[in-house]
């Protein structure tokens, strides 16, 4: 017969289950493949990314991580397809912050998306930096020299981003806004014609991912004058940031990192956050992104949580007070 002590015992036990971290509860595991969508194409940067990622944490689930590349929409195709889909642990979504912090500003209803309400977080992994980089012959050497140019002769100067609403024109706005400077925006369709036409002499200058300018930048075919980050960075450690060179506030880091549909079972969520984060200690992996031109910067999900937060509200104020338009 269930007595009294039975009860206590069993209600004590319940209680202990309960306050358990969900790791250390039953296990989770996939039933079936998990699909890893990234919203771009294959061969960028958080494709590449997710398939790293996808191997590493292959090895623990016992069950194959396989990427889906969903391009289109600035991301939100693949981010709203993820949003709207099933919420079972078989799907994750690796992205950037185009999707998650800049696109609900920019996109009319936000690209059919909410990047809070409808995601949780898993973690975030790399930043891909800024560099302020201009053209051979224009006559400056650092950036001193750069912002006393751009401030003598404003407007003058033509800085190129990869489109409008991209990164590196929000990167470009906000160092606009920190700066006081006035420099004239050109819009490419893309990353290629717009390091073309650097190298061309086309354009002045560029915000541009390091991924972007770097190989260019050590073959000494542009110069780079500063990167707009609070960190220094890896690839260039002698560059100083901005901030160092007299200018607060201009931290334009772009970042990549992955989400779960937001009804997640927490047993899923966590077994995902455990091992992404396991994966990302692994020197060969840290070592793999640095070479692709990454930075990594890795924040468990409650600190992302609040930093994606803060991300959304410090963007929605660049595209507000530039009047950032998309097409």
């Amino acid at each position: 017969m269930f007595n009294r002590r039975h009860l206590l015992q069993a209600t004590g036990a319940a209680a202990l289950l309960h306050s358990l971290p969900a790791w250390a509860q039953a296990t989770w595991n996939p039933a079936q493949t998990v699909t890893m969508v990234v919203p771009y194409p294959a061969g960028g940067p958080t494709d590449s990314l997710a398939r790293l990622i996808g191997q590493e944490i292959t090895k623990d689930l016992g069950q194959q991580v396989i990427v889906e590349n969903v391009p289109g929409g600035a991301g939100a195709i693949g981010s709203r397809r993820v949003a709207q889909g099933p919420a079972d642990g078989h799907v994750l979504l690796a992205t950037t912050n185009q999707t998650h912090a800049t696109n609900i500003s920019l996109l009319p209803n936000g690209g059919g998306y909410h990047p809070v309400n409808d995601f949780a977080p898993i973690a975030l992994l790399a930043d891909l930096q800024h560099i302020l980089v201009v053209k051979n012959d224009l006559p400056v050497q650092n950036f001193a020299d750069f912002l006393k140019l751009a401030k003598a002769q404003p407007g003058k100067l033509n800085c190129g981003s990869t489109g409008p609403g991209s990164a590196s024109h929000l990167a470009l706005e906000l160092f606009k806004a920190k700066a006081g400077a006035d420099l004239t925006h050109v819009a490419y369709k893309g990353s290629a014609p717009l390091l073309q036409d650097l190298l061309g002499g086309h354009v002045d200058c560029s915000f541009a991912t390091t991924p972007t300018v770097l190989a260019q930048v050590q073959a000494g075919k542009l110069r780079a004058i500063a990167v707009a980050s609070p960190n220094r960075s890896p690839h260039l450690p002698d560059l100083p940031t901005i901030a160092q060179g007299g200018v607060a506030g201009v931290e334009a880091d772009a970042w990549l990192a992955i989400f779960a549909p937001i009804n997640t079972p927490a047993p899923a969520l966590a077994r995902y956050r455990s091992l992404v984060l396991e994966a990302m200690k692994k020197d060969s992996v840290r070592e793999t992104f640095t070479k692709q031109g990454m930075a990594v910067n890795v924040r468990d999900a409650d600190n992302f949580a609040k930093f994606l937060q803060e991300d959304i509200k410090r963007w929605a104020e660049v595209i507000r007070i530039a009047n950032v338009k998309v097409e």
